[in-house]
Order: structure tokens, then sequence, then C-alpha cells
């Protein structure tokens, strides 16, 4: 498995993966044509390969980047390769990177009902925050707030 940033030309197999997963957040056309765009906020969007060298992408984890604060959006992986540990490296690529620049946490919002994805951020070390009551629509769901926060000179988990 080879995560790496993605590129404009992973754009089309990027959609068509958020597009067969139930979970993942649901962006316009739009939104993924401007993680590219240099007006746009900035965004770190990465891509899971096989190291095969075949082009297919098995999974893919989209954060907006501030200074202080990074936010994960978006997190998919292709369901034949679920629960093999690759949204877990995502994160952690991406957690890391974080720390990495500078910020000084990584939040993000899932679904109460997922707890697939909230045991995944829980072994990546964030932790609950908070609650967005009735924040997701089809159907109508609270909103756990996580978060992972780099005290000063500490290494990630």
């Amino acid at each position: 498995m080879l995560i790496r940033p993605a590129t404009p030309d992973d754009l089309p197999a990027i959609r068509a993966l958020e597009r067969s997963a139930d979970t993942a957040a649901h962006w316009a056309e739009r939104e993924y044509d401007a993680l590219f765009a240099a007006d746009s906020p900035r965004r770190v969007a990465l891509v899971v390969v096989d190291e095969s060298g075949t082009p297919r992408i098995n999974g893919f984890v989209i954060a907006r980047c501030s200074s202080g604060e990074w936010e994960i959006e978006n997190v998919v992986v292709v369901p034949d390769r679920q629960r093999q540990g690759i949204a877990t490296e995502m994160v952690r690529d991406l957690v890391e990177r974080a720390h990495a620049s500078g910020a000084t946490s990584v939040l993000l919002e899932v679904r109460e009902s997922n707890l697939a994805a909230r045991q995944l951020y829980k072994r990546v070390g964030f932790s609950q925050q908070g609650r967005r009551s009735n924040y997701y629509r089809d159907p109508p769901e609270d909103a756990l707030l996580l978060q992972i926060c780099f005290p000063a000179g500490a290494k990630v988990p």
C-alpha cells in the first residue's frame, strides 16, 4: 500500500469512489475541482494505491488546512479493501503531516452510528470534544466532534 498526495488526474476515481460509499461526505463536482484551485482554501488530499503500480485508487482522505487546525472532511475506502487498516494508515499519515506542518490539532465530525469510523479515530488518538444535535440528514442523526491535539514538543501517537 502506497499513500501519496492526490493529483488532478485522480479526481475521476475519487469522485467515483465517493459516490459508491454510503458513509462518505457527498460533495458536488465543483468542490472536488476546487481541491487543486489556487484561489480555494488549502486542502490536503491523499490517496492509497497498491505498491504494485496498479493505478486503482483504494481510498482517499481529504482535509482542510488552516495554520493551526486541520479538519478531516472525507475518508473513503473501496468496499473490498475495508477492514484491512487502509483508513487507519491514511488518517495516521494525514495526522503526521498536520503535526509536521505546525498544526496544533486535527478535528472531524462523524455520525454517532458510524461505529467502525469511531473506533478507527480512537485508535489514531482522537477523543470526543462535543456533539452537534441533528447535524446529519437522511437519516437525521447527531454528529460527534472528535479532535486530536498536539501539545508543544509532543510526538504523534
